[in-house]
Parts: structure tokens; sequence; C-alpha cells
């Protein structure tokens, strides 16, 4: 019974660390525990608070150092704020294979993944005024300020 097998060694694998997933881009569910309050505050104050499983630690640091200039607007924090920010999202960043190469920018959107995720969506769909851009997450998947990107509950609004 491969399938019996298979998972077996998913569960395993799932014990051994500690029932922790890690974040992943590339499948349903971004699983890297609670989001930080004072993450989700700040920015979800903008956007929705992207966890931060869809970028390399790397990106979301040269991201907090630049947030005086955040693509267009002062995102600056304090110090104090930012410091908690700052090593939760290291902690939490993607490390495995399809995200951690540090995308165009720094850009979510522009990154491989997220390209070959969405290859089906049609340039004139993201223009859509219930989408607007590709950095919209919720438009489509309702449950993005969630960590849910289930390709299955998609709605790609008309």
């Amino acid at each position: 019974m491969p399938f019996c097998r298979g998972a077996a060694a998913v569960l395993a694998g799932f014990a051994l660390l500690g029932g922790h997933t890690g974040a992943r881009a590339d499948g349903a569910r971004l699983t890297n525990g609670p989001m930080l309050p004072i993450y989700r505050q700040e920015c979800a104050a903008c956007h929705i608070a992207y966890p931060p499983g869809l970028l390399p630690a790397a990106s979301w640091q040269r991201l907090m150092d630049n947030l005086p200039h955040h693509f267009g607007v002062d995102a600056s924090l304090d110090a104090a704020t930012a410091k908690p920010v700052v090593a939760w999202l290291a902690a939490n960043a993607a490390t495995y294979k399809r995200v951690r190469e540090e995308p165009p920018a720094d850009r979510i959107t522009r990154s491989a993944w997220f390209v070959r995720k969405h290859d089906e969506v049609s340039a004139s769909a993201w223009q859509r005024p219930a989408i607007k851009s590709p950095a919209n997450c919720a438009a489509c998947h309702a449950q993005a300020d969630q960590g849910d990107f289930d390709e299955h509950r998609v709605r790609i609004p008309r």
C-alpha cells in the first residue's frame, strides 16, 4: 500500500518537526504559526499582512531596512516596534527550495513561484476593478489574511 506508507512518512516527518510544517507558498496554507500581532497591526493597515513564508529572509530584511521608501510610501516604524518584527520575519521567512530565491525588487508578485502559480490569470484580469493588482491577494483568495491560498478556493472576480 504505497499511499499508506506515504501518509505514514508525512506523519512521521510532521512529528519530527514538532507538528510544525513550515511556511509554504506552493501549497494550500502557510502554516508557520500565528501572525505576530504587531506585524499584522502595522502592515495590515495598508495591505494584507503577507505571510513571511512568501519571501526569503534577505528580502524581508531589505524591505524592513527600506521602510521609509516602502514602494513609494513612508512606512517607517520606530526601532522598538521594528526590532521584534524583523526578528519574527527572519525566523519565519521562506527557506524551502521554491521560494528561497530572492525575487526582483523583493516583490512577492515578481517571484518565480508567484508567476508560475498565476500563469493562467490573464493580464486583463489583474486590471479588473475588484482586483486592481496582483498584490491584492484577498481579491481572489478570501482567506489570504489567514495565510490560506488554497487554489481550490480561488474565486476570481468578474
